[in-house]
């Protein structure tokens, strides 16, 4: 008897030391995952990298630079037309040939990658789980391969190669619950740089091409409670992060934009009154599906046209479109 107990009791021991190292290497592959979200930002680099989103792909050349101070990069689109978009922090402007003039669009700054990771990964962890695959090249450099697995069927897969000495994101893949690749980004060039002149932050100028601002209008927070309709339950994971009032290309009147993220996915649910878009020339409509790795849902309910738009499944986009309660 006294031999079963000392055998069980090492047992437990090993048990323990095995699930103590899991989780240590478990530890080991986030702060791999929370280091190229720092990097992405903090680092000085140039190269270009080609997005990827069915059979539609173009070359971006990017040039980013962190001074201590703030953020600053420059992306090229180097296919078709030479399409240029310039942030600084979170504002982002757009440079785009429209016949014999260039378009001047300024916009609130997304994601954009290399940096398309939080800086907090805290949401991320209650709806994903990561674990490490093999080291493989990418752009000529050794690459950690990371999967980031959904627990649920309510957001795409990922799989992320972060680069072993930089810690830079080298290429992402969005995957679907087939295995199917939604959307890829991954350099095929890279440098880093040291020089902090900013001297290249500026656009190349057509003098033969008119220059014209179209700046879209800034949305305003709307912190009130709607008296006509409220969110009931949301898909798990998902969380209200922003409501605004914002005017929508192509609509004549105010749309009420609410925006929801797991940390990392995020989608735009659309409120706005289905008579005043039949009034406008646009009517109401139901509708749903996906392009490209977007899904998107409308529905008209109670007078009100809903419309959910997101890098999503398409369950995810329907449910928050349910989620929207109309008061009696």
């Amino acid at each position: 008897m006294k031999h079963v107990v000392q055998a069980c009791a090492v047992a437990i021991a090993v048990i323990g030391l095995v699930s103590n190292a899991q989780a240590s290497a478990n530890d080991d592959t986030w702060q791999t995952l929370q280091k190229a979200a720092v990097a992405a930002r903090a680092l000085n680099y140039k190269g270009i990298f080609v997005c990827q989103i069915g059979q539609q792909s173009k070359s971006v050349q990017i040039t980013h630079l962190f001074n201590g101070k703030g953020e600053f990069a420059r992306n090229v689109v180097l296919d078709g037309s030479p399409r240029e978009l310039l942030s600084q922090g979170s504002e982002l402007v757009i440079y785009n040939p429209k016949n014999e003039k260039i378009v001047i669009e300024k916009r609130r700054g997304q994601n954009m990658f290399p940096a398309i990771l939080p800086a907090n990964l805290d949401a991320i962890k209650a709806s994903y789980t990561l674990r490490a695959g093999e080291v493989e090249r990418v752009a000529g450099r050794n690459a950690q391969l990371l999967f980031l697995d959904p627990k649920d069927n309510l957001r795409y897969g990922y799989q992320f190669w972060i680069d072993q000495e930089y810690g830079l994101l080298l290429k992402s893949a969005q995957i679907n619950h087939a295995g199917q690749v939604m959307e890829s980004m991954a350099f095929n060039q890279l440098s880093l740089i040291n020089d902090v002149d900013l001297d290249w932050f500026k656009p190349n100028i057509d003098n033969h091409k008119r220059y014209v601002m179209e700046s879209e209008s800034a949305p305003i927070a709307d912190n009130s409670v709607s008296t006509d309709w409220t969110l009931a339950e949301l898909p798990a994971g998902y969380h209200k992060i922003q409501q605004v009032i914002r005017m929508v290309h192509g609509k004549s009147v105010p749309v009420t934009q609410v925006v929801f993220s797991d940390g990392l996915a995020s989608v735009s649910l659309f409120v706005e009154p289905a008579n005043k878009m039949i009034k406008s020339g646009s009517p109401a409509k139901s509708t749903h599906g996906v392009v490209g790795n977007a899904s998107f849902y409308a529905n008209v309910v109670d007078g009100y046209q809903l419309t959910v738009v997101g890098e999503v499944p398409e369950t995810t986009v329907e449910k928050i479109a349910n989620a929207v309660v109309f008061k009696k």
